[in-house]
């Protein structure tokens, strides 16, 4: 049986730890957690919740997920790939549903790392990836145009091309000034990274246009620029665990949006977890990885947070300003703690415009457009899952087109896998050059009798690979007395082909006909006499060799 594979990195950084080490960790995670305050705002907004909800969820999860998860250096917290999915449980079910959902989400995601499940998922296709990520940096930037251009809509359609529809036709309501805020705050976040690396573009955008706000509403008596408190109520007292009521109904028909949130959780965390590998030269465990970002998931809603997994662009912050343990996150969480406390309510004043420009430059980011692009060039079958991802997560919702990608590449890979199968019929003679399947003694080829058909197979006999004897057979000429199938090239049999051989042995008996097996590979051979085949086609007509095979038939034609 094997054992548990939970082993929080926060056990084995703490050994050998040094002061050095810790003043690195300290800066990086202040740093970060600087860093961290706007995005956890923003992202709570975009969401549909309130923004202190936003922050409780970088510190609960941020802490839980450095305290037990598998990577030394992940920063975790709410992300704009959660934006769509949150969004859209809370519009069909509420903050209730919310609440259980990302609960359900996190025992889905502790269950994956107990089933070991952390390699398996680092393995989906990058198209789908990639077209779900981008679907979703594009119905981010859709959902902020609105407060980026300060526009006067009532109700905004949930739907991708109807929002859009409505904002052509409330274009004559746009507000100057927010849409100034709003450009202004894009432009400063893309030009601080180029001043200075240490400072994040969007606090510094939130203090100049929060400022410029205040002054234009004092001396100049500009008031339609929209902030935080003109649409929320900033509460900056921590919630006490709060646990929802739980039905079968409820659950029942919340499965499918968080399994979304953990299967969107897992892959956003294990690929931010590789990228930090990639830097510094460490090795996450995915599992225990998983099983952190569960216990995140689950702490989280208890205390009126939001879905959470790693943050990849937090996450490259604190590895580039020095942090190298999981004290790092702590002290992350533990800085937007005192934030969250002290200074908390000075966040009524930011103008709705300057988060929609954050979130404008975050789904830039998100889009990978390069990747995108270059994916374009790449086989059909790639670029169909690509697009349709792409295409149902702007279209529909972010589950739509999980299942679907999913689904399409899982069918995908099933026809190359069943491609990479070779089945061919050998005429005259066989060539024993580079046979690893026979005794060769002086000769370098083995003549086939009359009456015997000789058919090798290379490579897995799965899926449609049995189907291709039909036609091979049909093309080969007269019926013979005896059918050899070299299967020295077969490294696996699954349920399939084993279905599709005994149907090929039953089939070639009706007709008179014998099957000698050639070649089998022993794990192949064991699994055929577990099915019966020993008895099916006689112990006897089992060769290890071609030439012993040979040898066999032709005593079946003499016969």
């Amino acid at each position: 049986m094997k054992t548990l594979d939970f082993r929080p990195k926060m056990v084995s950084a703490l050994k050998n730890y040094s002061k050095q080490t810790l003043m690195a960790d300290v800066m990086a995670g202040v740093i970060v957690g600087i860093v961290a305050l706007p995005l956890a705002i923003a992202f709570g907004i975009a969401s549909g919740v309130s923004p202190e909800k936003g922050i409780i969820t970088a510190i609960v999860a941020g802490l839980a997920i450095s305290l037990f998860g598998g990577s030394k250096v992940q920063i975790g917290g709410p992300t704009g790939a959660f934006i769509v999915i949150v969004a859209g449980i809370i519009q069909q079910y509420g903050i209730q549903g919310l609440t259980i959902a990302t609960l359900m989400a996190g025992v889905f995601l502790i269950g994956f790392g107990l089933l070991r499940l952390g390699t398996i998922i680092k393995y989906i296709p990058y198209p789908i990836i990639v077209g779900f990520t981008s679907g979703i940096a594009v119905t981010i930037f859709t959902t902020q145009v609105k407060d980026l251009l300060g526009m006067q809509i009532d109700n905004v359609p949930g739907d991708f091309i109807e929002k859009w529809i409505v904002y052509f036709q409330h274009l004559g309501s746009i507000d100057l000034w927010s849409a100034l805020v709003g450009l202004v705050s894009v432009a400063i976040i893309a030009v601080t990274p180029k001043l200075s690396r240490r400072v994040p573009g969007s606090l510094v955008a939130i203090i100049v246009m929060t400022v410029a706000a205040l002054l234009l509403k004092q001396y100049a008596g500009v008031t339609s620029i929209e902030t935080i408190g003109d649409r929320f109520s900033i509460n900056s007292q921590l919630p006490g665990a709060v646990v929802p009521e739980l039905s079968w109904e409820v659950v029942k028909g919340l499965v499918a949006p968080a399994m979304t949130i953990a299967v969107l959780g897992a892959i956003e965390s294990l690929l931010s977890a590789t990228v930090a590998d990639g830097v510094i030269g460490d090795h996450h465990n995915s599992n225990t990885e998983l099983i952190g970002q569960g216990v995140a998931n689950i702490l989280s809603p208890l205390f009126g947070g939001i879905p959470a997994t790693g943050a990849i662009a937090r996450t490259m912050t604190n590895i580039n300003n020095g942090g190298r343990t999981p004290i790092a996150g702590v002290v992350h969480a533990v800085v937007l703690l005192l934030i969250f406390l002290f200074l908390m309510p000075l966040a009524q004043y930011i103008p709705m415009a300057c988060l929609a420009g954050i979130l404008v430059v975050v789904s830039y980011g998100m889009s990978g457009w390069r990747s995108f692009a270059a994916l374009m060039r790449n086989p059909k079958s790639d670029v169909t899952v690509l697009v349709l991802t792409f295409l149902l997560t702007i279209v529909f919702d972010l589950t739509v087109a999980i299942e679907v990608g999913l689904l399409c590449a899982c069918l995908l890979f099933m026809r190359r896998m069943s491609e990479t199968t070779d089945v061919k019929a050998i005429y005259d003679e066989i060539d024993l050059n580079e046979d690893a399947d026979m005794q060769k003694g002086n000769l370098e080829h083995l003549t086939i009798p009359q009456g015997v058909e000789v058919y090798e197979i290379n490579g897995p006999y799965f899926f449609g690979a049995g189907n291709r004897f039909e036609d091979i057979m049909g093309r080969y000429g007269n019926r013979p007395k005896v059918r050899i199938i070299r299967m020295r090239k077969v490294p696996f049999i699954d349920s399939t082909g084993l279905h599709n051989l005994q149907n090929l042995c039953l089939m070639s008996q009706k007709e008179g006909i014998t099957i000698v097996l050639s070649g089998v590979v022993p794990k192949v051979e064991a699994v055929l006499k577990r099915n019966g085949f020993g008895q099916l086609l006689g112990e006897e007509n089992i060769c290890n060799h071609i030439d012993l095979a040979l040898a066999r038939a032709k005593d079946i034609v003499g016969a």
